[in-house]
């Protein structure tokens, strides 16, 4: 499992994600994943959580819908929800995506969901909730960090309560 989160804050959109990748329950198999990337001649920044042969199946096909669209980050959004949720193969893929762009900032699910969070924060993975809610708190009582430090101090804390999350964090920023 992992950790993402996201953030919009300050006319900013950042994200984090630990670097962790469990095989099973028991054992960490890399301590140092990347799984956060640009994609759209980088003008999309997604963050991924699950299976990552699935992810990057998932990064394959929003990166197709983005082309289909002329980039239109929303619209390739749902018809990627859409077609996971109704393509047997597709359904089977256990992953989650967190996507940005200069307007937008996204949550895809398999369910055919399309989330644009409440108060600009969305996190996803084992230690979601747990970045989720540092980092909407930073968000209401800071003045002086920045979206990107916000995203990374939250996946930090996470790191400290999910088992499933380690401190070695990559972040982006639009």
């Amino acid at each position: 499992m992992t950790t993402i989160c996201s953030v919009k804050f300050n006319g900013k959109t950042a994200i984090a994600g630990d670097g962790q990748v469990t095989l099973g329950e028991k054992v960490i198999a890399k301590a140092t994943s990347k799984k956060i990337r640009r994609i759209y001649h980088d003008r999309v920044v997604i963050g991924f959580a699950g299976g990552v042969a699935d992810a990057v199946s998932l990064q394959e096909l929003l990166e197709q819908k983005l082309e289909s669209f002329n980039g239109d980050l929303r619209r390739a959004a749902v018809e990627l929800a859409q077609v996971w949720r109704k393509d047997a193969t597709l359904q089977k893929l256990n992953a989650m995506l967190i996507a940005f762009d200069q307007h937008d900032l996204l949550l895809i699910s398999g369910n055919g969901e399309v989330l644009e969070p409440d108060e600009n924060v969305v996190a996803i993975g084992s230690g979601g909730n747990f970045a989720q809610a540092a980092a909407v708190a930073l968000v209401r009582h800071t003045t002086n960090l920045s979206a990107k430090e916000i995203a990374h101090e939250a996946v930090m804390i996470a790191s400290g309560i999910d088992v499933f999350t380690d401190n070695y964090i990559s972040t982006d920023e639009l």
